[in-house]
């Protein structure tokens, strides 16, 4: 019989293979199958910023500017960001993400939300409520 630690680990191997399958199923929805994990980062730090210029990126990322620019630039064409200048300084241009890009930020947040909606539909009221108390107990 399996200890019951090697029962967990495949218990959990199991909700990160669902998680990672509703990732990719919003990664497809996007068009956009081979995001990488650095990608991924980029714009979720894009998101998290709001007012996010190049040289803001390149110091939080710790990439020179020509790698951000090269990286916009890629996130651009994939309809992801789009370039705004500064109302008060044209010289400024922020980076700002497209409703694609947001989606791909938010991919993991999303994924989650899918795989908890997934254990709501197949668990009862009791069961729910016990695995709530199980899991707080983790820290």
């Amino acid at each position: 019989m399996m200890d019951k630690e090697e029962h967990l680990f495949e218990v959990f191997e199991n909700l990160i293979r669902i998680k990672n399958e509703c990732s990719c199923t919003i990664f497809s929805e996007c068009g956009l199958s081979d995001m990488t994990v650095k990608q991924i980062a980029y714009l979720k730090a894009i998101d998290e910023q709001r007012e996010v210029t190049f040289s803001r990126l390149a110091e939080i990322t710790r990439n020179s500017k020509p790698t951000i620019t090269e990286m916009i630039n890629k996130f651009v064409r994939m309809e992801c960001v789009y370039r705004e200048r500064c109302p008060d300084d044209g010289r400024i241009l922020y980076i700002r993400l497209t409703d694609k890009g947001k989606k791909i930020a938010h991919a993991e947040h999303n994924a989650m939300r899918r795989v908890i909606e997934q254990m709501v539909n197949s668990l009862d009221e009791h069961e729910m409520d016990l695995l709530i108390g199980i899991l707080q107990k983790v820290r």
